[in-house]
């Protein structure tokens, strides 16, 4: 048969349940005021309120507790043996609260913002690094990462809600996703820095007559639209070289390989001593889309860097 509790040892359990949920924070904050201020009157002055309340707060503290935080000596007080291994808890306790704050505020400066963007390569190489040339200069320091994918594994993976922002030339928002447009631009040509179209302020079907052209790739959608302004103008070019990059595209220009039309972000971005742009008498338009995820949280900072892309883009018109 068990042996009922003493009678003691029941009161000192329901006094620990009873008196324990009453010693508040505002307790400890007195207590900590007074430590670091070595009297009743510096805290006060501490927490802005009154000495009174200051010893009034301390003395509950003490009751509740069961024991005695303070001794006065000579008129001061001074921490028992209790109230400094008290003090060693709650400065730990203090210093992690300090560092949740400082990390809360810090949440807010665009230094602690990490921004992932899905780009298509091209964009990656034509437009971002401008557009976060100016979000840097505006916002400050930015944490950016960014990936390069294209076609459909890019759809794919802003579906899945993975990126902050999307770059891409199809305008179908793919599902969990909206589309923004940015400004639209016309394709232009690029041309070997010496060859005689350079001489040419703008250029027509015709100019290209005969020439040596590299082209897109042939399911390119840009590709389609410049071959179809080509057939109908009744225009034959000497198609030798193609490929899936704008960029591939320049470089091959550059090396004299032959002309080529390509979007002007690429173009823009290409040109210098062996490589000169121009633009067209005839439009065809070119356009990026910014896809922003519908389910993700919203990051900070992703609002500027669609402003930088749009300004980017502009610039290069």
């Amino acid at each position: 048969m068990s042996r009922p509790r003493s009678t003691e040892s029941v009161q000192t359990q329901a006094d620990t349940e009873d008196i324990s949920p009453r010693v508040s924070h505002r307790h400890i904050e007195v207590f900590r005021a007074v430590m670091l201020a070595g009297g009743v009157t510096g805290a006060a002055r501490l927490l802005f309120t009154s000495q009174p309340t200051v010893s009034r707060e301390l003395a509950r503290l003490e009751s509740l507790l069961g024991y005695a935080l303070f001794e006065r000596v000579q008129g001061r007080l001074r921490a028992t043996a209790r109230a400094l291994s008290l003090w060693t808890e709650v400065q730990r306790s203090w210093q992690g609260l300090d560092h949740v704050i400082e990390h809360a505020l810090a949440l807010n400066e665009p230094s602690q913002t990490s921004i992932s963007v899905l780009s298509m390569p091209a964009m990656s190489h034509a437009l971002l690094p401008g557009a976060l040339a100016r979000l840097q200069a505006q916002q400050g320091p930015m944490s950016v990462s960014v990936a390069t994918q294209d076609g459909p594994l890019l759809q794919e993976w802003m579906s899945a809600q993975r990126f902050d922002l999307g770059l891409t030339e199809q305008g179908d928002a793919p599902p969990g996703t909206r589309a923004i447009a940015l400004p639209a631009l016309d394709e232009v040509a690029v041309l070997p820095a010496h060859h005689p179209l350079a001489a040419k302020a703008k250029l027509q079907p015709s100019d290209f007559a005969d020439q040596a052209f590299v082209s897109l790739a042939r399911d390119d959608l840009y590709r389609q639209q410049i071959d179809a302004v080509f057939t109908r103008a009744k225009v034959e070019r000497k198609l030798l070289l193609e490929t899936h990059s704008a960029i591939a595209v320049c470089a091959m220009v550059q090396h004299g390989l032959g002309v080529a039309i390509v979007n002007p972000l690429t173009a823009h971005a290409c040109k210098g001593p062996q490589l000169v742009v121009r633009p067209l008498t005839f439009s065809i338009p070119f356009q990026v889309y910014a896809l922003l995820p519908l389910h993700r949280p919203a990051v900070s900072g992703v609002d500027a860097l669609l402003d930088a892309l749009r300004s980017e883009v502009l610039h290069a018109d």
